[in-house]
């Protein structure tokens, strides 16, 4: 195996990866992500048009009973996976107020939006037809374009798919690069950067190849010199769907980030929620689950979910004031202080854990409603500020022993008494 067969082996797999990474939040995910599935498409169509390139695949299918299979396969996919990708062209940037002057680059996806499909389908007809006519297929080629050098019907077939590969590519650089000037964060700048780096290769790539198949047709190249442009030229392809895979996927992880952020905040949060919400049944929209079933309600957006369970927590947490004294809140920041805790982003948590704890205990031993309790302010400017800081207080409510909890309530609940002996 050569470095450029195991290179498209490896660049096979990275696209594959990326199509199956992005498959879910394209098929389930909510409006904006919907509308992202165009461009996933076009992940899973260059993934399969990849594999057909590989030597184990195409050796297999240009050795069947229809010869060079591998080829047409790979131009299929691929006239697909373009199809799509300039679909999700004209969904991002063909969308624009109708008052007003129309940019040009909107004016431009809608123009491309006319004739895509079109292009697309006559695309497919005419290969299908160049394919099985003017073809040389007599033996089964390994490296099709090499292996065809100076054949006017190969030359005339490929010419047909780099034109549209070609204008494809084309139309991506010039919207990617209009994109990449006004970005608003470093990351997309980067990554809509390099994905028009790709589409300049990728048109380079089609101009460099037409050029070398039409002039094979007047000049016949040696069979060495056929194979090391066919060679340069493919490890040219494979930078291009480095630099396109990575670069499509790094916009994305900052969005993968943040659900990996929520995820980890519902693990987080789950087990002080549910014990509140077994308390307060009424206060969910639904029953409190395990940690398993919650986190795999795919119909529920896991942001809605932890605001939810912020929100749920915040109301218990109101609702529990009503069950002990004002004296609940000194006696929790005593145990807070007899635990050695000093640090006040540990302490703060660690007392309102004792708090909750002590305060649940309480309403689950019977205690009557009575007037509020006073309770710590807390500062969160945001969502995410509280969502911290409950996770914060959530870790420090499992290392609070029921003994211990009640312990505090009974310090609190004495604390009165012991103020009226010393008055």
């Amino acid at each position: 195996m050569t470095p450029l067969d195991l290179a498209g082996y490896l660049i096979a797999a990275l696209m594959t990866a990326v199509a199956l990474w992005r498959m879910p939040s394209a098929l389930w995910g909510d409006e904006e992500d919907k509308r992202r599935r165009a461009l996933w498409g076009c992940y899973a169509g260059f993934a399969a048009a990849l594999w057909t390139k590989t030597r184990a695949v195409r050796i297999a299918l240009n050795d069947s009973a229809v010869t060079d299979l591998a080829v047409l396969i790979k131009h299929y996919t691929a006239t697909i996976a373009i199809l799509a990708i300039l679909s999700y062209i004209v969904a991002i940037y063909g969308r624009y107020p109708d008052a007003g002057g129309v940019p040009r680059h909107v004016r431009f996806a809608r123009a491309i939006q006319q004739v895509a499909a079109k292009a697309s389908i006559a695309t497919l007809v005419l290969l299908t037809v160049l394919f099985f006519t003017v073809v040389d297929r007599s033996t089964p080629s390994d490296r099709f374009v090499s292996d065809h050098a100076g054949q006017w019907g190969a030359t005339l077939y490929m010419s047909v798919f780099y034109l549209y590969l070609g204008a494809a590519s084309a139309v991506c650089a010039y919207q990617w690069a209009l994109a990449t000037a006004g970005a608003g964060t470093r990351h997309l700048r980067v990554g809509l950067g390099m994905m028009t780096f790709a589409m300049i290769i990728g048109v380079g790539y089609t101009v460099s190849r037409t050029l070398f198949l039409w002039v094979s047709v007047v000049d016949t190249p040696s069979q060495s010199f056929a194979l090391r442009f066919d060679e340069v030229t493919e490890a040219a392809q494979v930078v291009l769907f480095a630099f396109f895979a990575v670069g499509a996927s790094i916009p994305a992880l900052s969005k993968g980030r943040r659900r990996a952020k929520l995820w980890r905040a519902q693990v987080r949060l789950h087990g002080l929620w549910r014990e509140l919400m077994t308390s307060f049944p009424e206060q969910p929209f639904d029953p409190p689950a395990s940690l398993s079933r919650e986190i795999t309600r795919f119909g529920t957006p896991a942001d809605l979910r932890v605001d939810r369970w912020a929100a749920d927590i915040a109301d218990a947490v109101e609702k529990l004031r009503h069950y002990v004294p004002d004296t609940l809140l000194p006696a929790a920041k005593a145990a807070a202080a007899a635990d050695g805790v000093t640090d006040p982003d540990r302490a703060g948590p660690l007392t309102e854990a004792y708090w909750i704890k002590a305060a649940l205990t309480a309403r689950n031993n019977g205690a009557p409603a009575t007037t509020a309790a006073a309770v710590e302010t807390q500062h969160a400017t945001d969502q995410d500020g509280e969502v911290t800081w409950l996770v914060r207080v959530a870790a420090a409510y499992r290392t609070v022993a029921q003994d211990r909890a009640a312990q505090v309530l009974a310090d609190a609940t004495a604390a009165p008494s012991a103020l009226e002996e010393t008055a």
